[in-house]
């Protein structure tokens, strides 16, 4: 089967509210998007362009400073439509977690190893660290609680990575005391 190409998609919904530069698109993706969706400098731009090519976005070029062009790109209505028939189209399949610490886990055999508290801490470090980020960024985000009414899906994933750093926690911490 075919992969989906979901960028396009999240490039779409980033531009369904407010027109972005290429910059500020990154930026989500370092800020919000980044959370559940990742994509680098590399894949952003040549989408854009194919979105721009398939009409589906178009662009405004301005002048920055004395000479510097700047492309603000913004949705079109066909653009638009193809976002909410992907929004409304089922959603049939898990999504794979690629994670590192995981897999290292999974090849290691003995449950003394020397090297198991060590990982376990440097992850609740981690973990404990991005979850004091993501609820900073509530607080930003959400701390009127009108915002939440009007990016209400926005809030609803920063809620839910914020429950899942807290159970991950949790299990590290379960497995940490365990090995002290």
């Amino acid at each position: 089967m075919a992969q989906k190409n979901i960028l396009q998609y999240v490039l779409l919904g980033l531009l369904k509210n407010q027109s972005l530069s290429g910059y500020d698109i990154k930026k989500s993706f370092e800020k919000d998007i980044g959370e559940f969706w990742q994509a680098n400098h590399s894949q952003i731009y040549p989408q854009l362009k194919n979105l721009n090519e398939r009409t589906l976005i178009d662009k405004e070029v301005i002048i920055a400073g004395e000479k510097l062009e700047k492309k603000i790109y913004f949705i079109t209505d066909k653009g638009l439509k193809m976002l909410n028939d992907w929004i409304v189209s089922p959603t049939p399949e898990l999504s794979v977690n690629k994670n590192e610490f995981h897999l290292k886990l999974f090849f290691i055999s003995d449950k003394n190893d020397p090297n198991l508290p060590i990982m376990f801490q440097e992850q609740i470090q981690l973990h404990q660290s991005k979850l004091i980020n993501l609820k900073e960024r509530r607080t930003i985000l959400f701390g009127n609680k009108e915002n939440r009414e009007v990016n209400y899906g926005h809030y609803l994933v920063l809620d839910y990575a914020i429950q899942r750093e807290e159970n991950h926690i949790e299990w590290l911490n379960n497995f940490y005391d365990y090995f002290e």
